[in-house]
Order: structure tokens, then C-alpha cells, then sequence
């Protein structure tokens, strides 16, 4: 068996090969759309539907996902566990797509899109798909089929960027210049941004039939005890993820509503190109989360599991705080990703940088709640965070517009992370090192502030070696007080490894 830590750092990475790859493929998508609508208040009706899709696959999924990596690990008939929890999700998001469909128009006015009807019909499309796709994911990554997962989450993003590059590049330009041919058919300016939701439509049901190996695995049985069981399990994740949604992308949605006409519409657009600058660090934590979560669950087991959850996070934070660095010294250069009409939001980036790093330290943290099935505490932290979040927006957008959405979610989640830290010293204590943790965290902080006073320099090349330069100095740091832990940290784990596999 091989050491435990170089298996979470191979999981991870191909986990990054099929969630930061793609994402980074979506990230590309950012510089064509603002590029091409060039007005914030065009990109931020795509901003302002995603958000609501992120939102509302939370209720489409009702933590069945979750649930099904805990059952699947605890019960001997794993395929009742698989088949109880499709079949339920199955049933679920029909009833729900048939509800939303009902009552698609006035949706659509309330969205203040009343000739907009195509966006809802594509928006539930993709909730159920995603939906009905998240039990076959799941048993792939239980399974440790890492490979087959990134390839087909990999599949999906490249079929996405593929049609709106299609779409928005090929089409709208034959279109436009009155090219004859079968091209310019395709296009229709009523629709407009509309095509990047009926791009993701076709790229997830090519998912669907790329993952036929897992659904002829599937047999349409519902086990109503173990069902019971599992949503006693999960109800608590559902409050947990729609207030997780409310930290995560509320301020994108309220933002609209409290600076109301064009002024809201715009902001909506200049944060919501920004944040996407952000994600860079968002796509790192979701690779981890994504290799992390079985890990940890198949580890609990093991009698250094403590201390191999420790050393996790610091390694955690410490690349997270490098991830920080390299991408503020190099923000002249990554702002060039979106339209110069959305740079005025870039005040943004470096809050919304660390508020990643808050909420990736928490999810780190939130194993105490997941492995003592004390579901209900992660539920009330993240509505702590959420009731955050909720006052600080309508406390100060009306006055400081989307400073105040950065703000209130650095604020929810660095709250959440100390709470998540506080209880799970009392309930499942593992000794975290703090000390070098918050070490490694100010000296990121640091550098980052003192690289401000030559921001006025007029030479930008000047700027960004002294910039890079800084980075140069964190992993010098890094190499100086912890290269020698990591390397001997392996070691121990590995030799603990084989004396357990002697047993």
C-alpha cells in the first residue's frame, strides 16, 4: 500500500486534471464573454443565472451526494446504497423540473427577462442533468476511479468551450457579416449571452452518455428504510449547502436588487468578471475537496489519522497562501483575462482571494462533524455565515455596491472557520499546528502589502519582477522552515504504512 499523503497528493492531482483543467478552460470562457459584450450589464445576466443554478442544484441534490459517501463506506450492500439514492434523485428532479417549468414565465418575469423564456428552459435543463449526474460522479470517486472521472468532467468542458466558441466566435461572426452558408443559421442575436446555458444543456447530456457504464450498474429500486436513514443524514448538509450557496453566491444576486436599474445591472457585471479572477484559488480547493473528502472518510480508520489530517491542512494553507501571492504579484498581467471596461472591480480580487482560503481551511475543518455524523453543527455554522453575509450586504451594498459583497464573504467564512475550529477542538480534537499555520499566512499577507509601495513605479516590468521576486522569497521561506517536515513527515507515514501492512 502506498504512503497515504502521496496518495491524496496523486488523487488530488488528477482530481485537478478533471475540475481545475476544465475550470480553467471555463476561466478562458470570461475573456470571451466580456470581451465580446463588452457591457458589464450583458455579462451580468450569465453572471446572475449560474449563480441561481449553483444555488438551486443544492436543493435538486439535498445532500445525497454526501450522504452516499457515508453509506457507501459503513453499509455491506453498496449497490442498495447506489440504487437508493439515483432512484431518489431521479424522482426528485423531475418533480422539480415539472414545478420550475410550470411556472417558467413568471420566473422569467421576475428575473426581469419576460422575453427571456429559452434561458429558464435551459437553466432547469442543466439542474437536472447536473442532478441526475451526481450519484454516478460520486461512485466513481468512491471508487477511486480518478481517472475515469477527471476524463469525463474534462469531456464535459471541452464539449462546453467547444460550443461557445462555436457559438459566440464562428456563428455570431458569420452572422454579422452577412456570410451565406450554413453558419451564420445558427446564431440569433435574440438570444444573445443565452447560448452560454444552452451550451452547458449539450455539454451535460454528452456527460450523460459518456457515463452509460454507471447507469447500466443502476436498477430503479428505492429501499425506503435506508432512504429514511440516508435523508436523516443529509437533511442537515441541505440547510449546510443552501447557506453555504447564500455565502458563496447571494451578493451576485442581491446585488441587483439593491442598487436597482442600470447601476445595479452594471456592478452585477464588473463583480462578477472579478470574482472569477478569484476562482484561480477556487479551483485548487475544489480539486482537494474533490480527492479530500474520500480520503479522509477511507482514513478514519487509521491510527495516525489525526495526525495526517493535520499536516493536510498545513500543507493546505501554506499552497494556498502561495496561490495568493503569485496571483496578486501578477494581477497586472491576469487582470488582461477580462475586458479593460471590468477593471474597476479589481479592489476585489485579493478579499475574495483569502476568503477562499478561510473557506477551504473550514471545509479542511468540517471533517470533525462529517466523521461523528454530528452533521447538524456544520449546518449551524454555515448559517451563522449566512446570516453574516445577509446583514453586511444589505447593510452596505445600497452604499459601497460589491466592496461590500468581498467584504461579507472574507467576514462569513473567516467566522465560520474560527467557530468550525473552536467546536472541533471540543468534539474531535486534532492538533492542528496554528503556530506555523498563521506564520506562513502573515508572511503571504505581508509580502503582498509590502509589494504595494511600488505599485506607483511607472516602469510595469520593474514592478513585476520586484513583484515575482517576493514569491521567489515565500518558497525560499517555505524551503527553510518546512521542506525538511514534508520530506520527513513522508517517512513516518510511509514506514507506519508498511508496519500496518506487516500486521
Amino acid at each position: 500500500m502506498s504512503n497515504p499523503l502521496k496518495k491524496l497528493a496523486g488523487q488530488t492531482v488528477i482530481y485537478g486534471l478533471g475540475t481545475i483543467l476544465p475550470r480553467f478552460l471555463n476561466f478562458l470562457l470570461t475573456p470571451l464573454l466580456t470581451y465580446i459584450f463588452t457591457r458589464p450589464v450583458d455579462f451580468g445576466v450569465n453572471s446572475e443565472i449560474y449563480s441561481y443554478i449553483a444555488f438551486m442544484n443544492v436543493i435538486f441534490t439535498y445532500g445525497m451526494e454526501t450522504a452516499f459517501f457515508n453509506f457507501s463506506s459503513k453499509k455491506e450492500d453498496k449497490n442498495s446504497v447506489y440504487n437508493t439514492a439515483l432512484t431518489s434523485l431521479i424522482i426528485s428532479s423531475v418533480s422539480f423540473s415539472v414545478i420550475l417549468l410550470l411556472f417558467a414565465q413568471p420566473i422569467a418575469n421576475w428575473l426581469d427577462y419576460p422575453d427571456k423564456l429559452k434561458y429558464i428552459y435551459w437553466t432547469i435543463a442543466i439542474l437536472a442533468t447536473d442532478a441526475v449526474m451526481a450519484i454516478p460522479f460520486a461512485r466513481l470517486r468512491i471508487n477511486n476511479q480518478a481517472k475515469t472521472f477527471a476524463l469525463l468532467k474534462a469531456l464535459n468542458v471541452f464539449v462546453n468551450v467547444g460550443l461557445h466558441v462555436f457559438f459566440f466566435v464562428f456563428c455570431k461572426h458569420a452572422y454579422e457579416s452577412n456570410e451565406p452558408g450554413v453558419l451564420a443559421s445558427f446564431y440569433d442575436p435574440e438570444i444573445g449571452i443565452g447560448y452560454s446555458f444552452l451550451s452547458g444543456v449539450i455539454a451535460n447530456f454528452v456527460s450523460l452518455i459518456f457515463l452509460a457504464p454507471q447507469f447500466k450498474l443502476f436498477r430503479f429500486v428505492f429501499n425506503f428504510e435506508l432512504w429514511k436513514e440516508m435523508f436523516h443524514y443529509a437533511w442537515p448538509l441541505l440547510i449546510l449547502g443552501l447557506a453555504g450557496m447564500v455565502n458563496e453566491v447571494f451578493d451576485r444576486l442581491i446585488i441587483k436588487q439593491l442598487m436597482p436599474g442600470y447601476e445595479g445591472q452594471y456592478a452585477q457585471g464588473i463583480y462578477g468578471a472579478c470574482y472569477k479572477i478569484a476562482m484561480l484559488m477556487t479551483m485548487f480547493r475544489l480539486a482537494f475537496s474533490y480527492a479530500a473528502e474520500p480520503f479522509f472518510f477511507n482514513s478514519a480508520k487509521d491510527k495516525d489519522s489525526k495526525k495526517i489530517y493535520a499536516f493536510v491542512m498545513k500543507a493546505f494553507v501554506i499552497f494556498c497562501a502561495f496561490i495568493f501571492l503569485v496571483t496578486m504579484m501578477n494581477l497586472p498581467i491576469l487582470k488582461r483575462m477580462i475586458a479593460p471596461t471590468y477593471w474597476e472591480g479589481l479592489a476585489v480580487v485579493p478579499i475574495l482571494l483569502l476568503a477562499n482560503l478561510f473557506v477551504g481551511v473550514y471545509y479542511n475543518l468540517s471533517i470533525w462533524y462529517k466523521l461523528t455524523g454530528q452533521t447538524k453543527f456544520g449546518a449551524i455554522i454555515t448559517i451563522i455565515g449566512a446570516v453574516i453575509t445577509l446583514t453586511i450586504n444589505f447593510a452596505f451594498i445600497p452604499k459601497f455596491g460589491y466592496m461590500a459583497c468581498a467584504w461579507a464573504t472574507f467576514a462569513a467564512y473567516g467566522i465560520m472557520m474560527v467557530i468550525s475550529y473552536i467546536l472541533g477542538q471540543k468534539y474531535y480534537p486534532v492538533k492542528y499546528n496554528v503556530r506555523a499555520i498563521s506564520v506562513f499566512f502573515a508572511f503571504a499577507v505581508g509580502l503582498y502589502l509590502l509589494s504595494l509601495v511600488w505599485q506607483g513605479l511607472d516602469n510595469k516590468y520593474l514592478k513585476l519582477i520586484l513583484n515575482n521576486l517576493l514569491v521567489v522569497l515565500f518558497v525560499f521561506f517555505f524551503y527553510k522552515l518546512e521542506f525538511s517536515n514534508l520530506k520527513n513527515f513522508n517517512k513516518s507515514t510511509g514506514a507506519n504504512d508498511q508496519t500496518n501492512k506487516s500486521e
